[in-house]
């Protein structure tokens, strides 16, 4: 990257968390091209300076511009930041690999984990496009788009085994109200943002059936106590689980109604199909997507993980609601 030039990002696609990072990343003096799948929206992004799909009412930065062409926006791209379905992750970029350049570094901003074959979505990246470790970056944490497009004071994990690495993206990403971290635990990162999900649609569950604060508040708990159960069993840190991308990613997952997975929980609880609910929902829930290839990964690790266990057990339509929540309360007392 030439010390006179700005950095330049492509980041694909155009969603809600793409538009908000690729804000960001404009916020921070970082060149940047958003990919869209259709025209119009591209027109709408660069000449309008809108997103019409999803924030029709805020006006993006002027230099942020649009392209459908993933070559284009790929073209000299010193970082392509990944924000597309986790599970539509592997055909995505089975297309767009070609485009990659040797110096490009890739930096996922995905919280699931592929329903079959259980990889995080820096795993996918390395098997797709042949990257190295050192230019796989991760970005996690509390970071609500809406909120992030309003300017409000957010914050975020940049995980990568090369500091360098992470220190770069830190950079491309820093502005007055997006303040980024650096570390190198990559799979504490990674899975805090796949588990919270999950955590969060039992919350939304909860707060659906009218089981009061003190409900969420055990649920949070202890979801956080199974979360770091499994990733230390992964070979993570369990201070990252304390962390942005940890307990700050579930507080506002869990708090927020702005949340797709409390959202999508909550329809659950106020008795909706799980069709009836992601169509309420509108938006890709990754909770629901990765909560059994999270449970089959606690299994293989021997772990214990209740709460994920009675989530997955209701979205495969094996308990009721009633039944979920009395296994939970009536399982043996222990020492915390």
């Amino acid at each position: 990257m030439d010390a006179h030039c700005p950095a330049r990002a492509a980041v694909f696609s155009a969603g809600s968390w793409g538009t908000a990072a690729a804000t960001i990343l404009a916020d921070a003096g970082t060149s940047v091209v958003l990919h869209a799948r259709r025209v119009e929206l591209a027109d709408a992004v660069t000449t309008g300076h809108r997103n019409p799909d999803y924030f029709p009412y805020l006006e993006l930065p002027a230099s942020l511009s649009a392209t459908t062409d993933p070559a284009a926006a790929l073209d000299g791209a010193d970082f392509l930041v990944l924000s597309v379905p986790a599970q539509a992750l592997r055909q995505c970029l089975t297309q767009w690999t070609a485009h990659i350049e040797p110096q490009t570094v890739v930096v996922s901003l995905m919280k699931g984990i592929e329903i079959h074959t259980h990889l995080r979505a820096s795993e996918i990246i390395r098997e797709v496009t042949g990257v190295g470790a050192e230019r796989v970056a991760v970005l996690s944490g509390p970071n609500l788009a809406a909120g992030i497009m309003a300017g409000q004071p957010a914050a975020a994990t940049i995980a990568c085994p090369d500091e360098d690495t992470a220190r770069r993206v830190q950079s491309a990403c820093h502005t007055p109200y997006f303040r980024p971290y650096t570390s190198t635990d990559v799979i504490g990162c990674e899975m805090g943002g796949a588990l919270k999900n999950v955590i969060a649609l039992a919350v939304g569950i909860a707060t659906g059936m009218g089981l009061g604060d003190n409900a969420t508040a055990v649920i949070m708990t202890r979801g956080l106590a199974e979360s770091i159960r499994l990733t230390t069993a992964m070979g993570a840190e369990p201070v990252t689980l304390s962390g942005l991308s940890g307990m700050g990613d579930l507080v506002a997952t869990c708090s927020s109604p702005l949340s797709r997975n409390r959202t999508f929980g909550t329809h659950l609880g106020h008795g909706l199909s799980v069709d009836e609910a992601a169509t309420a929902t509108r938006q890709t829930t990754e909770g629901v997507k990765s909560a059994q290839a999270i449970l089959d990964l606690a299994h293989a690790h021997g772990v214990d993980m209740p709460i994920t266990t009675v989530v997955t057990a209701v979205l495969n339509g094996k308990v009721t609601l009633n039944e979920a929540v009395a296994g939970l309360m009536q399982r043996p007392p222990k020492p915390e």
